[in-house]
């Protein structure tokens, strides 16, 4: 299956170089190009692309604004962020916006192309490092530290919350089942499991909930 791809980033040369690179991967297509969080947001709705491969900072609606607007509408668009780790202070809010991976503009190409394809079949964990590196740092600001105790997850059995954790941790499904003993079907049951009911989208918000309800504390 071909993945639609649209790049949104206001630097043209960041786009050609994409969908240069995209045009040698068969199961890859560039859709549209988008120079502002507006012109990505409407493509999203022109197009309906796989995913969006955004960058932050873009002339007036910016790539966490632009997430937002698209997690929210009814397209099953899903939004890989694209950006320089050290410099952008508001890649945070994207996780609340909807982002379903990160990728960093110092990783390799080949990652590029893996982390496009890992968002498009669903999933969000790209580098188990860079997501708890983010999140480590990400609930450790002002107003968005987890609770000191753990506090009860409604609705989720013992061995989900076992998972939650586990996934918090950065931990992938081939790494679950071997800390639990239990099969990859079953690691990947639990994890679809949890996204139902706790009404996440992705694996990134699901390590957000464990952070949040102090399941998990950020790495010293």
């Amino acid at each position: 299956m071909t993945v639609r791809v649209v790049l949104a980033d206001d630097q043209p040369l960041v786009r050609s170089g994409l969908r240069v690179i995209l045009a040698d991967h068969d199961d890859l297509e560039v859709v549209g190009e988008a120079a502002t969080g507006v012109e990505a947001v409407q493509l999203v709705r022109d197009v309906s692309p796989d995913v969006v491969v955004m960058d932050i900072r873009m002339p007036g609606m910016d790539g966490i604004e632009a997430t937002r607007l698209i997690t929210a509408g009814p397209a099953t668009t899903r939004v890989l962020v694209l950006t320089t780790f050290d410099e952008d202070d508001h890649v945070y809010g994207a996780l609340r916006a909807g982002a379903s991976g990160f990728v960093l503009k110092d990783m390799t190409l080949d990652d590029i192309i893996m982390a496009i394809r890992v968002v498009a079949a669903g999933d969000a964990l790209i580098a188990p490092g860079v997501t708890r590196r983010l999140i480590a740092d990400f609930v450790g600001r002002p107003g968005t530290a987890p609770e000191r105790s753990p506090r009860p997850v409604e609705g989720i059995t013992d061995r989900e919350r076992e998972v939650l954790v586990l996934v918090g941790r950065g931990r992938s499904n081939t790494e679950i089942a071997a800390e639990l003993f239990i099969t990859m079907a079953t690691a990947k049951s639990h994890v679809s499991r949890l996204f139902t009911k706790l009404g996440a989208r992705d694996r990134v918000q699901l390590v957000i909930t464990a952070y949040e309800m102090g399941l998990v504390t950020p790495p010293r």
